[in-house]
Parts: structure tokens; C-alpha cells; sequence
């Protein structure tokens, strides 16, 4: 096991990492911003470094001084935690080239499964459905005439090396897709600096279902279930729960079967996940590999009895995994819901401010790096917690979190609390039918 690490990230990721290093013994590294030098964390690290002023292009996506960072703190490894650099194969190439071990995948994993098309012919010769379009990238809009017409409208023109919704375009006719085809090009070069866009089918609705992997250097990968994710606003997720409810036993055995193939196959290493989008015939269809550990790791720990992180950094350290398939026990339901500081009732405005009382509730796990006093900045996401329920079945499941709800003391800002409380008295969550065009409940 690794001495000490650097965790290049922020916020509750930090708190995260930190948690799990401190049961194992591991020294902590960790960086700040001009805009984060308060937070709890940096006091509780054994070394922290300000790495620039708050703006992320200057602190957090700054590969240089992250690097510096860990070398002047003689940090071992770097954990990139979620978001900011946590896929950027060229941070992943820079840590091992400076001597320092990356606690994620190989750098030529994160980069096959970041360009789009690569992503779905690994995924197909896995045995995973993918989702019917162009399997090249499309030359001209004559062209992408031609593979809309096979997939069938509406379509979707998606940048290959794409993300975060830049560089996508939806097309309901013919007469869309020229204009679509040149702006989904000109978005795609700007953004990610290559112009190249293919076309799938668009699957509106669906339920959104993915499965966590894990994989050691030693050829041994496994899955860990599926959570469902379908609970969205502007695919930004809110709530998280395992299992599905949609899910039968054969379905998850053989997706799952073939997401462990899928990271054997591109030489996988460490923890990532599968996403993939059911349609109205129930088949799961590949959408994209998330090559890292997701903000929803929690409920898929709680229900198999792992530490993730801890997993992550013994495989990164050489280790192999403790266990095979047949090792994986999963038990019980488990939701997560993400408490944002947003004022849902006003179109989810973002509401900055101190934090004049705080306090976690009782009876469920809370994953958070804020404390009465923090002051919510406007430079970074709103996260300000995860509350996590586990229990024997989702009805009691559900009834835990209402009562967290309850418990939960935050003062000073607005948080999403009603959003969730609406959520899980809905009729139509409770009975599981819903997907990702309405958040069940709401009407804000």
C-alpha cells in the first residue's frame, strides 16, 4: 500500500478519498484553491498545497501544478477522484511519466473509451448492444443523410471524442440534418479539437442503467451490479438507487457478464462504469464507459459490503482482486439522493451563501465536506451532500430517506430537500414507472 497520496480533486470527492486513507494508514495530500482554503478537509490532510486561484482552468484542471504538488509533498500516487481531470489521458500519461503512480485506469483505456466510436465496437464485440447508427465517422452531410435514414428518425449527431452534451444534435427529419451535420462538426472541432461526428438513433426517454466493473493488472475483471440513474434534469442525475426495478435475473446476469468481458478485452484496470440506456423493447443499450469511479459508488458499496476506493488504491498498488464473481454478494436496495444548492422552486437558480446551520441527519450514510459555516462559492458544482439509505427493500429504503429528509438540518442556502421529498412520495416512483424525460413528482 501506497505511503501517501495526493488527491487531486475537490470537495466531497476529498472527504471521500480521505476517509478511506485515513482507516488504511495512508497519508493524505491535498490541494486547494484561493476559493476553498477554508474547507474542512485541508486542515484534516497531512499536507495540503494551494495550487492557484479559484477558477478550475487555473487551479484544479492545472496538470503542471497538481504534478508539482505531489512531487514537493513526496506523495506516491495521484487519486484523481471524480470529474475535473479524472479522464484526461494526457494527466493519466503525466503522472506515470513523472514517476508517480495513477490510481485509475491505463492511459490507453481512458483514451479508447473517450472517442465514441472506438467505445461501441468494443462494446459490441463484447456481446453489448449498442444503439443502431453510423459506425464511422460521417464525411459529409450527404452522408449523414444516408445513416439517418438506416437508423431511423429522430437521430442523434454526437462528437466522437465528445462529452457533456457539446457537440450533439438532434434531428427529427431530413431537412434538419445538413444544418445539424455542419453545427455538430463546428461545436465538435471548438470543444474538443476534432471535427469528427457520427449518427445514432435517439432513444428519447428510456431508463438510464449502468453497471460498476472493477479490473486488476492481473486479468481479472468483474461487475458489482447495476445502479439506475433515471431521475435527471438536463442529464444531470438527482437520484441513484440499486438494483433497478426494471432488471430481471437473466438480463443482469448476461449485461453484466459482458461488461466484465467488455473491460478484460481493453485491458481495463481499477474501478469504471457501463452506461447504458433501456429502451421501450427492454434491450440495455451501450451508451459510453465512464473510466473512473462514479459520484454513486456509494449505494453499489453499500449493498456489496466493499470499500471502492480502497479497492482502487490496492489495485493500483499491484494488487490483485480479493475475489472472483462468484465472490459478489449483493444485498438489499440502496438510493442515493444528491443534495445540491439550488432552489428548485426557481428553475434550479444556484443559491451561494454561508451555511448558518448544518446538520447530517441520523439512520442513513451522508457523504459531504461542508459544515455550518462553509460558504457555498459560485465557482464549482452545488454539491453539498449525498444521502445514502440501505435497507432490506426499496419500500424501506424509501422510508429511511423521507425520514433523513425530515432530520436533515440546512440553513442559509436553498437546497433541492423539496425536490426530493416530492420525488419519493410520488405515486409513480414507488411504483418504479418512470424514465428520463420527467422527474416523477415534480412539476416545478
Amino acid at each position: 500500500m501506497f505511503r501517501r497520496i495526493l488527491i487531486a480533486n475537490r470537495g466531497e470527492v476529498v472527504a471521500r478519498v480521505l476517509r478511506t486513507c485515513r482507516r488504511l494508514g495512508v497519508e493524505v495530500v491535498v490541494v486547494y484553491s484561493d476559493a476553498d482554503r477554508d474547507a474542512p478537509y485541508v486542515a484534516e490532510a497531512d499536507a495540503a498545497v494551494c495550487i492557484g486561484p479559484a477558477p478550475a482552468a487555473r487551479s484544479y484542471l492545472d496538470r503542471m501544478a497538481l504534478i508539482e504538488a505531489a512531487r514537493a509533498t513526496g506523495a506516491a500516487a495521484i487519486h484523481p477522484g471524480w470529474g475535473f481531470l479524472s479522464e484526461d489521458q494526457a494527466f493519466a500519461d503525466l503522472v506515470r511519466q513523472h514517476a508517480l503512480t495513477w490510481i485509475g485506469p491505463p492511459a490507453h483505456a481512458i483514451r479508447r473509451m473517450g472517442r465514441k466510436l472506438q467505445a461501441k465496437a468494443a462494446a459490441r464485440a463484447a456481446g453489448l448492444d449498442v444503439v443502431p447508427g453510423s459506425t464511422t465517422a460521417l464525411a459529409s452531410a450527404e452522408d449523414a443523410l444516408a445513416a439517418a435514414e438506416a437508423a431511423g428518425y429522430p437521430v442523434i449527431l454526437k462528437a466522437d471524442r465528445g462529452g457533456g452534451g457539446r457537440g450533439m444534435r438532434v434531428c427529427r427529419g431530413p431537412d434538419e440534418v445538413a444544418q445539424a451535420w455542419e453545427l455538430a462538426r463546428a461545436e465538435a472541432l471548438a470543444s474538443f479539437g476534432v471535427a469528427d461526428v457520427f449518427l445514432e438513433r435517439y432513444l428519447e426517454g428510456g431508463r438510464h442503467i449502468e453497471f460498476q466493473v472493477l479490473a486488476d493488472g492481473w486479468g481479472a475483471a468483474v461487475h458489482l451490479g447495476e445502479r439506475e440513474c433515471s431521475v435527471q434534469r438536463k442529464h444531470q442525475k438527482l437520484v441513484e438507487e440499486s438494483p433497478s426495478v426494471v432488471l430481471d435475473e437473466p438480463t443482469r446476469a448476461r449485461v453484466g457478464a459482458a461488461v466484465a468481458r467488455l473491460a478484460r478485452e481493453i485491458g481495463y484496470v481499477g474501478a469504471g462504469t457501463v452506461e447504458m440506456l433501456r429502451d421501450d423493447g427492454g434491450t440495455l443499450r451501450f451508451l459510453e464507459m465512464n473510466t473512473r469511479l462514479q459520484v454513486e459508488h456509494t449505494i453499489t458499496e453499500t449493498r456489496a459490503g466493499l470499500d471502492l476506493v480502497e479497492l482502487q488504491l490496492r489495485i493500483a498498488a499491484g494488487e490483485r482482486l480479493p475475489f472472483d464473481q462468484d465472490g459478489v454478494r449483493l444485498e438489499g436496495h440502496a438510493i442515493e439522493l444528491r443534495l445540491n444548492a439550488e432552489d428548485p422552486r426557481d428553475g434550479f437558480r444556484p443559491s451561494p451563501g454561508r451555511l448558518a446551520a448544518w446538520q447530517a441527519p441520523a439512520g442513513v450514510r451522508c457523504d459531504t465536506h461542508v459544515a455550518a459555516g462553509w460558504v457555498v462559492g459560485p465557482h464549482y458544482d452545488s454539491l453539498l451532500a449525498k444521502l445514502i439509505a440501505h435497507a432490506p427493500d426499496r419500500p424501506a429504503c424509501i422510508a429511511r430517506l423521507e425520514a433523513a429528509l425530515r432530520e436533515l438540518v440546512v440553513e442559509g442556502v436553498a437546497t433541492t430537500r423539496p425536490l426530493h421529498e416530492a420525488v419519493l412520495a410520488s405515486a409513480a416512483f414507488r411504483r418504479g414507472e418512470y424514465d428520463t424525460r420527467a422527474i416523477p413528482g415534480w412539476e416545478g
